[in-house]
């Protein structure tokens, strides 16, 4: 039985290859294909069902079924039997399909009167296209060989229709990769920006789904198998016995390279009349749909490894290499499922904006895109199956959209917006060299964020005030093994020579939560971000904290050093902290370095906890930077990478302020200098109110360094604070509608 449904699915796939090369249009060729596939499975009915949109499913071709439904009749995902096998991906075979559970009757379709059912979904690498349908009025269930044969018909589909062999005069459905699309996203770093696409891994185009000649496709399965795992040996080797974690990855990678159950389904796939590519995707697609919905971190993180075995299996079978002979365009936007921090950086500032199919806003990549100043997007579904090299793309990094081969109308008012803010750009060009200094008279300093050497020409272009955050991490999370503390001393020179004199605050390390080194073992934990991170690192590690202050004062070199330690939650931490800091100087001046001129020694605060610490840390403490990231995570109990709460708390909250002012109370008591660092001080209208109830300090990305400016210098702040006051007074939950009537009014 198996060896006649392996011929009959081949017998059938040959016969579909010559639909496919004759001159039909596209919703001929589909009526041909149903009519193929209902003939070589003597069945009376089989019907392609075709997404219309995420949640839409369309009848676009039957035979056997009413052919007036054809394009009327629709279901919702998860609705009847085909909605369900959309749904969860997976074969609903029956016997009895009307009594079946979910089962819906269409009575335009007339498909009451068959009994069976079988239906497999189409899809191409996780990406749902749609499913195939057959029916039969005798009541039996489909063998495990009709499965199979019926599943890998649908595997021809989805290629086929990558391939757009459904296109052209009554199409059953649009050209793939020609439709304007607008995607949402998240925010990750704010801007705008216009280009082309360009893919970080373009996707493999399989060409040739169906095979003439098996033992010739066996024999260049095996051959390029047998090159990848050369390849995975060599990758081994230089590995070499210092890092065991990447020798960990690479041996589950030689695993699964070696897998005999792997090698097996792919040779079954080509002797039912798959090419040795097509192959290679029906099990990579497969693979994804049983595990990808998993909550098993183990599983997923099997599934990224059999991911990125198939695609170097893949670009190895059809010579679609990383080096696939396009050109990086004039104005790229990188576009990618995921990316590592080192290989974000050796784009460097050549990108015009970055959008991200995975990730979080507080991903490495995300760092690095926020340290070049680069337009982010993060979770942008299906971008990296929807966008080709070349594309036109729109990056709305304000809003949240992607904008993929835009209309003229998106165009044009997305142009007008570019204009606009460059417009607004030269304008805070003209008050660059003018304080921020408000209408009543109160003066604000505005400082920028920093993490890398490339940040440092923005501190004279901006009209910064100096830095008030520089992130040490990044230079440990771009690297596969500890930096040397040569290079951190030569690194830190050279960014206080950059400065020319000006204030530099340097975060000592903050790892752990979404920041793990990639040599350092991840730890298991289920709240990493209430978990074993920055200055509890620090301090459990002290030779790595030791090492990084040894650098810092070496880099002084008699200059004024601003030490700041982050995440401190209790007094006694940043006594510990400070006391590591204290022994590290005695160590150096014993050695004969020379000691910085003058040492700040700092904490950021962003755990409610350390605004209660008693009297004497304020006393201690030379100066306090409110991290207004997760201080407003853990003051409102709302995960900031998670999209159902994270927008439900705003800054600009009443409770949120009233805190707030406790906390610059408390320093001004103790005339310690306080500072808040944070997207949300490099928003206008935050900023106006965060300076209105008393901060005279804010750091934010030099970018946000003008149009802070601009409406601190045409402001009020008394008025604001009245404001906010009378918001607090009356019991209302934000002051944001109050305070944007009155500048509306002002304007």
């Amino acid at each position: 039985m198996a060896e006649r449904g392996e011929t009959e699915s081949r017998k059938l796939l040959g016969r579909l290859r010559d639909a496919m090369a004759g001159d039909d249009a596209g919703q001929a060729r589909l009526d041909k294909i149903t009519h193929l596939i209902a003939s070589s499975m003597g069945c009376e009915v089989c019907s392609i069902y075709l997404f219309r949109d995420d949640e839409t499913l369309e009848l676009c071709a039957t035979e056997g079924l009413n052919k007036a439904a054809v394009h009327q009749t629709r279901m919702r995902l998860g609705e009847g039997l085909v909605g369900r096998v959309a749904k969860r991906r997976q074969v609903i075979n029956t016997p009895d399909a009307p009594n079946a559970r979910g089962f819906r009757f269409m009575p335009e379709t007339g498909e009451e009167i068959f009994s069976s059912f079988l239906g497999v979904p189409v899809q191409r690498l996780g990406e749902a296209l749609g499913v195939l349908v057959v029916q039969s009025k005798q009541a039996r269930e489909f063998t495990a060989d009709e499965v199979y044969a019926l599943e890998v018909v649908a595997m021809v589909l989805a290629e086929m229709t990558e391939l757009g062999a459904f296109v052209g005069e009554g199409a059953a459905m649009s050209a793939r990769h020609s439709q304007p699309v607008m995607l949402r996203a998240t925010v990750g770093q704010e801007g705008a920006a216009e280009g082309h696409v360009w893919l970080h891994e373009p996707r493999v185009v399989v060409s040739n789904p169906i095979n003439d000649d098996p033992e010739r496709e066996l024999e260049r399965l095996k051959t390029a198998v047998e090159e990848l795992r050369v390849g995975v040996d060599k990758m081994l080797e230089i590995a070499g016995a210092g890092d065991k974690d990447q020798q960990e990855v690479l041996e589950a990678y030689r695993m699964f390279a070696n897998s005999k159950g792997w090698m097996r389904r792919m040779e079954e796939d080509i002797n039912r009349g798959l090419s040795a590519e097509a192959a290679v995707e029906k099990e990579q697609s497969l693979a994804r749909a049983r595990i990808g919905q998993s909550t098993d971190n183990y599983l997923r993180e099997r599934l990224s490894d059999l991911d990125d075995l198939s695609n170097r299996l893949l670009r190895i079978l059809t010579g679609q290499g990383s080096d696939t002979g396009a050109e990086l365009p004039s104005d790229p936007i990188l576009v990618a499922r995921n990316i590592g921090p080192a290989e974000l950086l050796e784009y460097g500032r050549s990108l015009r904006g970055i959008v991200i199919e995975e990730g979080s806003v507080g991903s490495h990549a995300a760092i690095v895109a926020r340290a070049l100043a680069i337009p982010l997007l993060v979770r942008a579904e299906r971008i990296t199956t929807e966008a080709l090299n070349g594309d036109h793309i729109m990056v709305d990094a304000e809003q949240g959209i992607v904008h993929l081969r835009p209309e003229d109308t998106v165009v044009t008012a997305f142009r007008d917006k570019i204009a606009m803010l460059a417009a607004a750009q030269e304008r805070y060009a003209s008050i660059r060299d003018k304080p921020a200094e408000t209408l009543c008279g109160a003066r604000v300093g505005l400082q920028m964020n920093a993490g890398l050497m490339a940040d440092l020409p923005s501190l004279h272009g901006s009209g910064a005030e100096g830095v008030g955050l520089f992130r040490t991490e990044l230079q440990f999370l771009v690297r596969n093994q500890m930096p040397r503390r040569s290079e951190l001393v030569q690194l830190y020179a050279r960014v206080l020579d950059a400065a020319n004199g000006q204030r530099v605050v340097f975060r000592t390390l903050d790892i752990g939560s979404d920041k793990v080194l990639p040599y350092m073992k991840p730890n298991d934990e289920p709240n990493p971000a209430l978990g074993w991170r920055a200055i509890r690192v620090g301090l459990d590690k002290p030779g790595i904290m030791r090492m990084q202050l040894q650098a810092l004062i070496r880099a002084a070199a008699g200059r004024p050093l601003t030490v700041m330690f982050p995440f401190v939650a209790q007094f006694e931490e940043y006594t510990e902290a400070k006391f590591i800091l204290d022994k590290t100087l005695a160590a150096e001046k014993r050695l004969g370095h020379v000691l910085p001129s003058t040492i700040e020694v700092g904490a950021m605060l962003e755990t409610p906890s350390l605004a209660f610490a008693p009297r004497k840390f304020f006393e201690q403490v030379d100066f306090l930077s409110i991290g207004g990231n997760d201080l407003k995570q853990f003051f409102f109990a709302a995960d900031r990478e998670n999209e159902r709460v994270r927008r439900r708390y705003d800054t600009l909250n009443v409770s949120f302020l009233t805190f707030l002012e406790g906390i610059i109370q408390r320093c001004a008591e103790t005339k310690t200098t306080l500072s808040f660092c944070g997207e949300d001080a490099g928003r206008p209208i935050e900023a106006l109110c965060l300076a209105a109830i008393g901060l005279r300090n804010l750091s934010m990305r030099p970018a946000s360094i003008g149009p802070v400016k601009n409406l601190l210098r045409r402001s009020n702040l008394e008025e604001v604070r009245g404001l906010i006051s009378a918001a607090r007074e009356s019991g209302q939950m934000s002051v944001r509608p109050a305070v944007m009537e009155w500048l509306r009014r002002q304007s």
